[in-house]
């Protein structure tokens, strides 16, 4: 039976592959030509491109060599090939119908000036510097790195993570007890499937938190608790009226997203104290712990206790979100329950990347990009406080000693015009409330959430001006 798919496995008649199905009611020769014909008259053979020899053809579709030829020998008297000695048989040079493009689908427009927060300036991120260490990774990597491999991931890149967490977050580890995961949704759901499965039914959290993460625990079966707050930090003493239901509490302890600060010290001890006693999880999301400026940095919770308290981390804010990377540091009981949930093979993470990231480790490079981001970011920074101060002066401005954002504290009532003011301006900004847990009972706070990370370096200061205008 005739074949439809031909190739030209020399490469040296054809190079290139294309689907041709001969059949048709009239026989082999005039269905031949038909499909050859309709192949340039739509396109999708171009002017110019060389064909198979009849013999090459016609082994590859499974036909006799003489209707290949007589197929060509019509078409060329049709002018919709050529054949010279010494060129072969070509695509007639003449105008073609090119195939219809698909309809392009514009993103929706985003704001003039992005200060949104929860991203870096993705102009800064080092491309010549990861490009040295794509290169040399992929130099030196083994085959069977190509293949599905282990699912806690590379193991290049657990060492070399075990290794800086120790060094720059406090965090006890090694690699053994490290997963890799695509970003923080991707570890809180492998997570949160675990702690369902255990029999968990709560999750306490932050008064104010990203709802992405709730609702990845909401999706998995679980019922998000928040926690009261003060001045101190997450109120972790309300922990003992869940105990029985709560399996976990997810806190941000060195900089809480979005109000700013760091959890308590005597609060931090509490936190771990309650997992001692339930047998409950701390999950720890240390989402910026690279960035400190006025003050010592805030070392992980993990460190209090590796066996009670799962650190999460991630390259989204220290080099860029597209890079899918994220990690956990797991207490060594967790690991099976979190590898089986994950899957037999390491499906999420791109083997390539994360070789890359180890060989940035192991270089220098990741710590000389952070030392260069944290002079940016404090500068932008400053920047920010130094014109708040002159020009919005009913503005006071909190969360400011880490992290890639600022809380603007806003006169009562006074949040919904200034973003609605905002977005008029082509100004991207987030009010406090999108953060606010539905079930949260304190007071509500009116402030902005800006991110003064994400413009790059050039639109900062025009920004700037922009947020000030419109604000109080």
């Amino acid at each position: 039976m005739p074949g439809t798919w031909a190739t030209s496995p020399s490469g040296q008649a054809l190079g290139i592959d294309f689907h041709i199905d001969p059949a048709g009611p009239h026989g082999l020769r005039r269905g031949l030509t038909d499909a050859l014909r309709e192949a340039v008259r739509g396109g999708r053979l171009a002017p110019g491109t060389r064909l198979p020899s009849s013999r090459t053809l016609a082994g590859d579709l499974g036909i006799a060599r003489n209707t290949v030829a007589d197929a060509y020998a019509d078409l060329v008297a049709e002018g919709w090939l050529t054949a010279r000695q010494g060129s072969g048989t070509r695509v007639a040079e003449r105008s073609v119908r090119a195939p219809r493009p698909a309809p392009v689908h514009r993103a929706v427009s985003g704001p003039v000036h992005d200060l949104n927060p929860g991203s870096p300036d993705l102009a800064s991120f080092p491309r010549a510097e990861w490009l040295k260490a794509a290169r040399r990774a992929l130099a030196a990597a083994p085959n069977d790195a190509l293949g599905y491999g282990d699912p806690r991931g590379r193991p290049e890149l657990r060492a070399a993570l075990a290794g800086y967490l120790a060094r720059a977050r406090g965090v006890h580890a090694d690699a053994e007890r490290i997963v890799i995961c695509a970003g923080f949704a991707h570890g809180l759901m492998l997570l949160a499937d675990v702690l369902r499965t255990r029999g968990a039914k709560d999750v306490a959290v932050d008064s104010y938190g990203l709802p992405p993460h709730w609702n990845i625990l909401t999706r998995s079966g679980l019922r998000t608790r928040p926690l009261p707050f003060d001045e101190l930090g997450a109120d972790v003493g309300e922990l003992s009226e869940l105990s029985g239901r709560a399996g976990a509490v997810l806190l941000t302890p060195a900089h809480q997203f979005p109000l700013g600060d760091p959890l308590h010290p005597d609060r931090r001890s509490a936190v771990v104290d309650w997992a001692r006693r339930t047998g409950g999880l701390v999950l720890e999301d240390d989402y910026d712990g690279e960035f400190r400026y006025d003050r010592q940095p805030v070392g992980a919770l993990q460190g209090l206790d590796p066996d009670r308290v799962v650190h999460l981390g991630t390259a989204s804010k220290s080099l860029a979100p597209g890079l899918r990377i994220g990690w956990m540091v797991l207490p060594a009981a967790l690991v099976p329950e979190v590898v089986a949930a994950k899957g037999s093979s390491d499906w999420s993470c791109g083997a390539l990347d994360q070789l890359t990231l180890a060989e940035f480790l192991n270089s220098g490079a990741y710590d000389r990009h952070l030392r260069a981001a944290r002079l940016r970011y404090r500068r932008r920074r400053d920047q920010l406080v130094s014109a708040l101060a002159e020009r919005a002066p009913a503005v006071r401005v909190t969360g400011i000693a880490a992290g890639l954002h600022a809380v603007l504290r806003l006169p009562v009532g006074t949040e919904r015009s200034v973003v609605r003011a905002a977005a008029w301006q082509g100004l991207g900004v987030t009010g406090l409330s999108t953060y606010r847990h539905p079930d949260t009972t304190s007071t509500p706070l009116d402030a902005l959430v800006v991110g003064y990370g994400t413009p790059a370096d050039h639109a900062w200061t025009s920004a700037l001006d922009a947020l000030c205008r419109v604000l109080p």
